[in-house]
């Protein structure tokens, strides 16, 4: 399950080709409906898309889940392995995020070395669960010298917008259905995966894209394209846990500090669907 990333091709705006003038096209279309107070596909600008959670999807993982974030579909798998203990922690396992934006999700994504996107991907999602303190790593601790080590690979399977909630809600459902295995004389027994992973806190993240003023939640693919700017909000729903901006552009305090709000608000409503997955 150890994966790559993706590399994607020149970056908008390096040069002019056909799939840019769609792109303008497509931004200019999402900017007129939005001065008439309307997005798209009709949502309030506080709404998620619809949101369908399935875990235990891959058999052979510790744990596993599919998240459709609207046409967003993201998966993620949990490998536990056994390891050494780092220098600086002799008492506490590892955990470790990785994100691959396979070519079948866009026609932006090509095989290769890791891609900035790919690479930020793994990171926001990493830095949400990590803030939490969702995982306790003195629990991975096995005897002198042996730990478990948690692997999280996210695998986005279709682009279409918001690839930081989905990812987050599919490394948070498939930590939450994970099953450790046995250990016995220095060995995994992964026959024997009865034991659940131990969660400390559910965290889990919003993301906002500023397009010609307006800020929206859970931005989809034509709204990422025309936005300026854009802010993804990690909060267990008591505490802020993490902030990742991204693009250009800039938020002033009074909107930040209403995106956090929403985020907070916004947790129950994820959780419930985390919770459901179960």
């Amino acid at each position: 399950m150890r994966c790559g990333t993706s590399t994607r091709r020149p970056q908008k705006g390096t040069r002019v080709n056909n799939m840019d003038a769609i792109d303008i096209v497509k931004s200019n279309y999402i900017k007129e409906l939005l001065s008439k107070g309307i997005r798209e596909d009709m949502r309030k600008v506080s709404d998620f898309r619809k949101i369908k959670i399935t875990p235990n999807v891959i058999q052979n993982a510790e744990g596993s889940a599919q998240v459709d974030l609207g046409a967003t579909r993201v998966l993620a798998g949990v490998k536990i392995d056994l390891g050494e203990p780092m220098e600086d922690t002799p008492k506490e396992g590892t955990v470790a995020m990785s994100a691959e934006l396979l070519p079948l999700a866009s026609a932006d994504y090509e095989a290769g070395p890791p891609s900035p996107e790919a690479i930020e991907l793994a990171r926001v999602v990493d830095r949400g669960i990590r803030a939490g303190a969702c995982i306790d790593t003195a629990d991975l601790f096995l005897e002198e010298g042996k730990v478990w080590n948690v692997y999280v690979d996210i695998y986005v399977l279709n682009y279409y917008g918001n690839l930081f909630d989905a990812s987050e809600l599919a490394a948070m459902a498939a930590l939450m259905n994970t099953k450790v295995p046995a250990y016995a004389d220095g060995k995994a027994v992964r026959t024997d995966r009865s034991k659940p992973l131990k969660l400390n806190n559910i965290v889990t993240s919003a993301t906002f894209a500023k397009v010609d003023g307006h800020m929206l939640l859970d931005p989809d693919g034509n709204e990422e394209a025309a936005c300026s700017t854009r802010l993804t909000v990690a909060t267990d729903g008591k505490k802020l846990r993490a902030l990742q901006k991204g693009l250009g552009g800039s938020f002033n305090v009074k909107e930040v500090e209403e995106m956090v709000d929403m985020a907070m608000s916004k947790h129950e409503e994820l959780k419930k669907h985390l919770e459901s997955a179960r």
